[in-house]
C-alpha cells in the first residue's frame, strides 16, 4: 500500500511541477474553467475540483483521488491553443492508441454498467439526469440515449438497450474524435471508469 501512495505522489508531484511551467489562466479561459481564489475549478462528472499551483483538492477540500488527479492534470497540460470543432462521435475502440485497453474498458466500464442496470431503465435514467446527463432522442434504436458533459470541453454520450427475452442488456460509449486533443487513451479510460462508477453508485442510492 505504502510502495502504490508512494508512486501516486512521485507521479502527482511531477505533474504539478509540469503544471507550475505552464500559463494555467490562459489555459483556464481556453477550457472554460471558472477561477476560484488563487486557481480554478475543473468539473469533473459534476463535480468540482480546485486547482491551483498548490495541486488539485476536491469538494472536501483534501487532495484529489489518484484518478481523478490524472485526468485533471492531463486535461490542463494537454490543452490546444484552441478548442477544435465538433466532430463526429466515435467509441473507444475507434481511437488508434486504444487497442491495449479494449479488454480494460469492457471489464471495468461496459460489462458492470450492462449488469447492474439490467432491468433497471428507470434507474438509469434517474441516476444519469443526477449526474448532469440529458436525454437525448435520436434516430439510433437504443431504448435510453443520454449526453453527458464529463468535462467543460469533452462530452459523453451514453446509449442503452435494456434486456429482453432475445438478448443481454447492451450499452455504447462514445466520445468525440477531438477528445484524443484533450486526453491520452488511459486517462480517457480512467475517465470511463470513474463515470461507471458515480453512475452505478447513485442507481444504488435510487
Amino acid at each position: 500500500m505504502n510502495q502504490k501512495n508512494d508512486v501516486f505522489d512521485k507521479t502527482y508531484n511531477d505533474y504539478l511541477v509540469e503544471l507550475k511551467n505552464t500559463n494555467l489562466p490562459e489555459t483556464a479561459n481556453t477550457l472554460n474553467l471558472k477561477a476560484s481564489g488563487h486557481g480554478f475549478l475543473v468539473s469533473l462528472l459534476d463535480r468540482d475540483y480546485r486547482v491551483s499551483d498548490a495541486g488539485i483538492f476536491g469538494p472536501d477540500e483534501k487532495r484529489a483521488g489518484f484518478e481523478e488527479c490524472i485526468i485533471i492534470f492531463k486535461y490542463l497540460l494537454m490543452c490546444p491553443e484552441e478548442i477544435p470543432t465538433q466532430t463526429d462521435w466515435v467509441a473507444f475502440h475507434s481511437f488508434k492508441n486504444a487497442q491495449p485497453l479494449l479488454h480494460y474498458f469492457n471489464r471495468e466500464i461496459t460489462k458492470p454498467m450492462e449488469e447492474f442496470f439490467s432491468g433497471k431503465l428507470q434507474d438509469l435514467e434517474q441516476a444519469s439526469k443526477i449526474l448532469g446527463g440529458i436525454v437525448v432522442t435520436d434516430t439510433a434504436s437504443y431504448d435510453l440515449s443520454i449526453q453527458f458533459t464529463v468535462l467543460s470541453q469533452v462530452p459523453l454520450y451514453f446509449r442503452f438497450n435494456d434486456t429482453d427475452e432475445d438478448f443481454p442488456a447492451q450499452c455504447t460509449i462514445l466520445f468525440q474524435e477531438s477528445v484524443e486533443t484533450f486526453l491520452d487513451m488511459e486517462s480517457l479510460g480512467m475517465l470511463g471508469t470513474l463515470f461507471a462508477r458515480r453512475l452505478t453508485a447513485l442507481g444504488k442510492d435510487n
